[in-house]
């Protein structure tokens, strides 16, 4: 049931959203060179690890320079790119990864391979789901470049203190997810982008 739910919901809103999606594309892709899309391994079910699809919010190169980005102070970032992140407008050509199995709209966030290495056995639970769009932690976590951006070591303050809140967060989720979870997730990650 949630697989179709995945496959009716975010087709559909790529049919929607097509022509803002073409827009933005363009738009990225004429702001700064590198195109318009960012492609990223990321583990997802069972440990199987897929391509992440984003808009391109940073210069090309960035990810040689680390892993996290820190907010506003963040000078990998293009002018494009922190609109984009603001807005979350980043995340939408992940509904293809949600159309094609990699991801679901709801569940824990896919994480990229050096960090979930570092998960202890209670952690790797996660990885019994499909990632998420959005989730639990996703939403507490809706500013987190802006928390690591605060930190005078913004990847220990992530590894020792963020990802182990977060990885909480989608262990609880994991415990107790259905249809009706995902609905009430949905709904408040709405209510958060629009400030409802």
């Amino acid at each position: 049931m949630k697989r179709l739910f995945d496959i009716l919901v975010s087709a559909a809103t790529l049919l929607v959203l097509w022509p803002l999606l073409l827009v933005l594309a363009v738009v990225v892709a004429a702001g700064s060179p590198g195109g318009a899309f960012f492609r990223q391994d990321r583990v997802g079910r069972g440990g199987r690890v897929f391509r992440l699809l984003k808009f391109r919010s940073m210069r090309p190169g960035s990810e040689a320079q680390g892993q996290l980005t820190v907010g506003g102070r963040d000078p990998r970032i293009t002018g494009v790119g922190h609109f984009l992140r603001r807005t979350k407008l980043d995340e939408l050509p992940q509904l293809w990864n949600v159309l094609v199995g990699d991801m679901s709209l709801v569940g824990p966030r896919p994480e990229v391979p050096r960090y979930v290495a570092l998960y202890t056995a209670e952690q790797r639970r996660v990885l019994e789901l499909r990632p998420g769009l959005t989730g639990p932690a996703s939403i507490a976590y809706i500013n987190e470049n802006e928390v690591l951006g605060r930190s005078s070591d913004p990847e220990r303050t992530y590894i020792t203190e963020v990802m182990p809140a977060k990885l909480a967060l989608d262990l609880a989720y994991v415990q107790r997810h259905g249809l009706w979870t995902d609905l009430g997730i949905l709904w408040r990650t709405c209510r958060r982008l629009f400030g409802a």
